[in-house]
């Protein structure tokens, strides 16, 4: 696998592979010496696996890494931990853990890691639980009561008749699954339906809908075809499907669709769910663009906002790739330009706004 990765890479002329690493100790120690550009970091490794890899490399030396994962469910599970552990990006192999086709997905390991290459990765500093001391009233009212207080967002006070008659749109690409995931976790229970376009390859989009339901008050789940869309719900698109909407009457329905072609390089593209969301809700919609690269949901948002919904852009600093918010921003549509903490009281600021209230 080292063997056919390294030709890959090396197959472009902008890339140049500096080393190699059989497990997950040898990649940090090499990281430190070498300091490269980029990692592409397998999920199952000995001694020490692509996660534990991660947390240490985030710690020491942040450095961009794309997972290379293969399409298990546990090894879905590792990338996405991952993801939250600061990885950029993940590709998954073709078939299983030794994937001697991983050729097929030359290109595509090609664009993400010179995507990742343009990554801004921070220090992650792992989490320590906090002495004992720190849990006395006296010690926590002056530090925990801020946050906490900015934590509780309160239902939108309307009816399910009300609520679906309006909806979310979040859009997001390269570094958006742990984004997307804090964001909807900060949602309060009563909200108008959530649809979700993020990049991500078939596999992956249900056990991504499944980690957000697990944080959130909201019902997350994949996007099926042909099923009624319901306030309160999170609507994941599946990878390899765009994800389209169709009213019948008073109700509105999801319709999937892997005939379309792709739409700026990708299916699901957030563009055509966008655009399909201008067409059955009008301006009666809240559009949140976040990390990625490219300028996909730009097309779809500007239609949003100029039938009177609201849009929200991710800010530059805290962007992986501030390539999506950017194309949104420079278009002159962006109604708030806000880091992911300020994100879940602006939406729902802005429902209400819509709904009257």
């Amino acid at each position: 696998m080292r063997k056919v990765l390294s030709d890959i890479l090396n197959s472009d002329p902008e890339i140049e592979v500096v080393g190699t690493a059989k497990d997950g100790v040898e990649a940090v120690e090499m990281t430190l010496k070498l300091k490269p550009d980029v990692i592409t970091m397998d999920v199952e490794m000995p001694r020490m696996n692509g996660l534990e890899a991660v947390k240490k490399i985030m710690e020491l030396c942040p450095t961009p890494i794309v997972m290379v994962s293969a399409l298990t469910t546990e090894g879905s599970r590792i990338t996405f931990e991952a993801l939250e552990a600061g990885a950029v990006d993940f590709i998954p192999k073709p078939s299983g853990s030794i994937s001697l086709d991983i050729r097929k997905i030359g290109d595509e390991l090609i664009r993400k890691v010179k995507a990742a290459a343009k990554a801004k990765v921070v220090k992650i500093t792992p989490k320590v639980a906090k002495p004992e001391v720190e849990k006395k009233p006296e010690a926590k009212s002056e530090v925990v009561s801020i946050p906490k207080a900015q934590e509780v967002i309160e239902d939108l006070p309307y009816p399910d008749d009300i609520l679906k008659t309006m909806c979310v749109i979040i859009g997001s690409s390269t570094g958006g699954p742990p984004v997307v995931t804090e964001i909807i976790s900060k949602l309060p229970k009563r909200m108008p339906p959530i649809f979700v376009v993020q990049h991500m390859p078939e596999g992956f989009t249900k056990l991504f809908a499944d980690r957000i339901d697990r944080v959130s008050k909201l019902k997350a789940k994949e996007a099926e075809h042909g099923e009624r869309v319901q306030p309160g719900y999170v609507y994941v698109a599946p990878g390899d499907y765009h994800m389209l909407l169709k009213k019948r009457g008073s109700e509105v329905y999801i319709i999937l669709d892997n005939k379309m072609p792709k739409v700026n390089g990708t299916r699901p593209a957030v563009d055509v769910t966008a655009d399909s969301v201008a067409n059955v809700y009008g301006g009666r919609a809240v559009g949140v663009i976040l990390t990625g690269i490219g300028r996909d949901g730009a097309y779809g948002f500007k239609k949003i906002k100029e039938k009177g919904g609201k849009i929200i852009a991710q800010n530059k600093e805290t962007c992986v790739v501030f390539g999506m918010p950017k194309a949104v921003i420079e278009m002159g549509i962006a109604d708030a330009i806000l880091p992911p903490s300020e994100i879940p009281p602006t939406i729902v600021k802005f429902c209400k706004e819509i709904l009257g209230g």
